[in-house]
């Protein structure tokens, strides 16, 4: 089972350059980052492996989570979706399947869209 304090060590040393701060509210883990938007890390407490990554940023949102909403059941890799941009725009994952891997590629897509 994954743990917050593990995606928490590789925000802040693996994405130093974009992570400002990376600390825990309640059940969650809240990474600020350098244009001053935060991703919001939930680790499901009751489900084992199953996760979100919700980054909110300027006017866009981008989840990527694997909670099975059957809204999604359509995307090939359900309940892996990914909410690019809008909650209405959900679409096949771009990253792994894995929480720490998956958190990696997250990371590298909004170290991307920062950058840009």
């Amino acid at each position: 089972m994954a743990n917050i304090q593990e995606i928490q060590r590789i925000a802040l040393t693996e994405f130093s350059h974009i992570v400002i701060d990376a600390f825990s509210i309640n059940y969650k883990l809240r990474i600020v980052l350098i244009d001053n938007s935060f991703i919001d890390v939930n680790l499901s407490r009751t489900f084992p492996d199953k996760f979100g990554f919700h980054w909110e940023r300027k006017d866009n949102i981008y989840r990527y989570d694997n909670f099975p909403d059957t809204n999604w059941s359509y995307v090939s890799t359900y309940p892996y979706h990914f909410h690019d941009g809008n909650q209405n725009n959900v679409i096949e994952p771009p990253f792994k399947l894995t929480i720490y891997e998956g958190f990696r590629d997250f990371m590298e897509f909004v170290k991307n869209k920062i950058q840009k």
